[in-house]
């Protein structure tokens, strides 16, 4: 298909190679600390019910690459903090991020979460709903011994956000009639307010002014969103096969994400016909994905979408602008790269 062959060629175009290793040289940046996040994981996963940190671990465990927490620590390194509060709070970044997964699992019907069985394959949808309950108390407790009433207060706003955006999604899920802001509406939600919310605690813990906390949760609001925009058009992509996920994944739940959005709004009246039986009423047989991706491509939905995040990555890099060059500042900067490259 045209638009995957664009895709990788703009991918191999900047190198995917520095894109590994800027995300590589980051975690070596955070090495000692993600250490202490990881024993506070370890610790806080612990529970005398053994079927608790089973199927919490099998998910920590699946190889994510824990990009929320890293966030957080390399927020606090870029605005020079030198105490321990941060790693704890990455730790219940990475509680809240995982909760979230069980229950989306949950919802979405998924067998798959980065290439291995679901949580909800292996033991069942209320088991993978109550362990997801369980991760979301671990980070209000982590909240709470933190002491800080700002910190609990943007991070359990960021909890709520995300419930919020889970049953927005819900409300709009095969509609096809959803309007381009109410897709960003939920990826703000969904997606963007915990990124958002890693980013800017660090400079909360680190007491830093509110230009530099505004500009770190800037950061990560519009990171998260162009990190989310490329996961949409990926799924339509051949190089989400290597992200542990089948091709089409978002088509056959019927999720209304941007590359629909567009290529419903540009097409004919006959295209829309065809998306209303596949994507409204769910009808779709074989041939049909093959179906939806030519029409993408003909109508240039995968690539606006792409456009899109690349739009609000240039947002999240000239928000780090009034940092002080460093090390940190650039390797975040190649992060926000690395996402709309996406050599994940």
């Amino acid at each position: 298909m045209a638009h995957i062959a664009s895709i990788d060629k703009h991918r191999k175009g900047h190198g995917a190679t520095s894109v590994d290793e800027a995300l590589d040289s980051l975690q070596a940046l955070v090495t000692e600390d993600m250490a202490r996040v990881n024993e506070t994981i370890l610790a806080r996963m612990h529970s005398p019910v053994a079927l608790i940190p089973q199927l919490a671990g099998h998910l920590i465990a699946s190889g994510g690459k824990r990009l929320r927490p890293m966030l957080t620590l390399a927020g606090a390194r870029l605005i020079g903090y030198e105490g321990t509060r941060h790693t704890k709070l990455a730790a219940c970044v990475e509680f809240i991020h995982t909760a979230t997964l069980l229950h989306d699992d949950v919802v979405d019907d998924s067998d798959l979460r980065r290439g291995k069985d679901s949580a909800n394959v292996l033991w069942g949808n209320k088991p993978s709903v109550l362990v997801g309950d369980f991760l979301f108390s671990r980070a209000f407790e982590l909240m709470v011994e933190d002491g800080s009433l700002k910190v609990l207060r943007l991070l359990s706003h960021a909890s709520s956000v995300i419930a919020e955006g889970e049953v927005l999604q819900l409300s709009i899920s095969n509609d096809l009639e959803t309007p381009e802001e109410s897709y960003l509406q939920v990826i703000e939600a969904k997606t963007a307010a915990l990124f958002e919310a890693a980013t800017q605690i660090a400079a909360v813990v680190g007491e830093r002014p509110e230009n530099e906390e505004m500009a770190l949760a800037s950061f990560g609001r519009n990171f998260g969103i162009a990190f989310q925009l490329v996961d949409d058009a990926l799924d339509y992509s051949a190089h989400q096969a290597t992200l542990g996920k089948s091709v089409g994944d978002d088509f056959r739940e019927g999720k209304i994400t941007l590359p629909v959005i567009l290529a419903y709004r540009r097409g004919s009246e006959e295209e829309r016909v065809f998306w209303k039986r596949t994507i409204e009423d769910m009808d779709q047989k074989d041939g049909d994905l093959g179906h939806a991706l030519a029409l993408m491509d003909k109508h240039g939905a995968i690539t606006d979408t792409i456009e899109r995040a690349r739009h609000y990555g240039a947002i999240a890099r000239d928000a780090l602008a009034i940092f002080q060059d460093s090390k940190t500042r650039q390797l975040l900067n190649d992060i926000v790269r690395f996402c709309v490259e996406r050599a994940y």
